[in-house]
């Protein structure tokens, strides 16, 4: 989808950032992601800017990039109501073509987007370049088990009702239209690109997995 038909889906992904389920994910790959004390943090696909600010106080600075200009509209606003403006940068840019030179951020997150992508390699290459030596990609994946019907599971276990369930069906729905993969196939795209220190956590039940990976040192 190019960014102009995201635009009528701000408040959808809005209040979807704001699921328990999806917030609960977001504070797992804060925490796997690493200290953010005076670090650069990007969030490629940021969309209304929510992971960012949830963590944004820690940080030295956070920047976010996403296709929609009605979600950077949102994410501004979103900072300026968190207080965090002075320390945000949210602008329209590609996954493929990040408008950053090259070791600019210790920090780089994605989540619900690189599994998107026709290439998901070429964005996730782009993530490392961007990336100082010695910094983390922190992302979300559904795997290999994701589907509307496997996804029930986790639905009925959680008791998740309106809102919350329309979204996490939505998104096992998107998945299998998409990418899903195991975790030797995340291995496989991560050390083909030069990354190291790759491991993944398993959430909501297997069906999705935390990624991380750290950039060479070299």
């Amino acid at each position: 989808m190019p960014g102009h038909e995201f635009d009528e889906l701000v408040a959808f992904f809005d209040q979807m950032a704001q699921t328990e389920w999806l917030s609960e994910i977001h504070w797992q790959l804060i925490d796997r992601s690493g200290d953010w004390a005076e670090r650069d943090v990007i969030d490629i696909g940021c969309g209304t800017g929510r992971l960012l600010l949830k963590n944004g106080a820690a940080a030295g600075s956070i920047t976010g990039i996403d296709l929609s200009e009605n979600m950077i509209q949102a994410a501004n606003l979103n900072a300026e109501r968190a207080g965090m403006a002075g320390k945000s940068h949210f602008s329209v840019g590609d996954a493929y073509r990040l408008p950053f030179t090259t070791a600019m951020f210790d920090v780089a997150l994605s989540t619900c987007v690189m599994f998107l992508l026709p290439e998901p390699e070429k964005g996730i290459e782009e993530m490392l370049r961007v990336l100082k030596p010695g910094g983390r990609i922190a992302m979300l994946n559904p795997s290999e088990k994701m589907s509307p019907e496997a996804i029930q599971s986790v639905i009925n276990d959680r008791k998740l009702t309106g809102f919350e369930k329309e979204t996490l069906e939505k998104w096992s729905n998107v998945s299998t239209k998409r990418h899903r993969y195991s975790q030797e196939q995340l291995d496989d795209m991560f050390a083909y690109l030069g990354a190291t220190s790759i491991s993944h956590t398993p959430v909501l039940a297997g069906h999705a997995y935390i990624s991380i990976a750290d950039k060479s040192d070299d």
